[in-house]
């Protein structure tokens, strides 16, 4: 086996704890679309084009409303902005084997394969990261897009019993807690969830959910610098 499949693989097995929650999140994300009216058509094309489930669910609702097609977008953007602190994130990352794909690798920046690099791929000596995280995204593209159509074409059919949609902070959490290794990741995402809850009903589009964001990346900045190495359990 060759080192770019081993460490597709590897990517792919990295985020397959996290699968369980994805499938009902797309469900919930297929389900919306056709209840705004739209069809499978546009199910598969929002879930391939904007590949970000809280963007696609939130465009979704604004299109069921009528709202303006620019604020369907502007909404979904900043929703999505969160990205560009994840790019400038990983690229230091990726860059120096990306080559001639590099500006292709955005599209595979997802919130789980973000993770999956960030918290295991890098530290890896046994693999190369840029299969690492394309086999990561391509698993999770794959399920995603599965359970968006079963979504579209059978979520009508769906109890409101179910509280599907309950999984799409699970999935986060998912994500979270593994990561939460030293005393000052939990300190930043204590910060980060305190700021959210404070700022997001106070700030528009959304806004503040990037604010907290940037308030938790600071903290853990700073704490991380003051104290590199305490564990949580020290």
């Amino acid at each position: 086996m060759s080192r770019t499949t081993s460490s597709m693989i590897a990517g792919a097995q990295a985020v397959a704890p996290v699968i369980v929650g994805i499938i009902p999140f797309g469900l919930v994300a297929g389900a919306a679309v056709t209840s705004a009216g739209m069809g499978l058509a546009e199910a598969v094309g929002m879930s391939l084009l904007v590949n970000a489930g809280a963007s696609q669910i939130a465009a979704t609702a604004l299109f069921a409303e009528n709202a303006p097609l620019f604020v369907v977008v502007g909404t979904a953007l900043v929703i999505n902005a969160r990205m560009f602190i994840y790019s400038t994130s990983i690229a230091p990352v990726l860059v120096p084997e990306a080559g001639r794909w590099r500006a292709l690798l955005g599209h595979p920046l997802v919130d789980q394969s973000y993770a999956a690099m960030m918290t295991k791929g890098r530290y890896r000596d046994d693999i190369r990261v840029v299969p690492y995280y394309v086999g990561s995204w391509l698993v999770l593209a794959l399920v995603w897009q599965l359970s968006n159509i079963s979504g579209a074409l059978g979520g009508a059919f769906v109890p409101a019993s179910w509280s599907l949609d309950f999984a799409v902070p699970l999935v986060f959490l998912t994500m979270l807690v593994p990561a939460l290794r030293f005393r000052a990741d939990v300190e930043a995402a204590i910060a980060t969830a305190l700021s959210a809850a404070i700022l997001v009903p106070l700030l528009p589009m959304q806004t503040g959910l990037i604010a907290a964001i940037v308030i938790g990346m600071v903290w853990g900045a700073l704490r991380h610098h003051e104290h590199p190495a305490v564990e949580v359990d020290a």
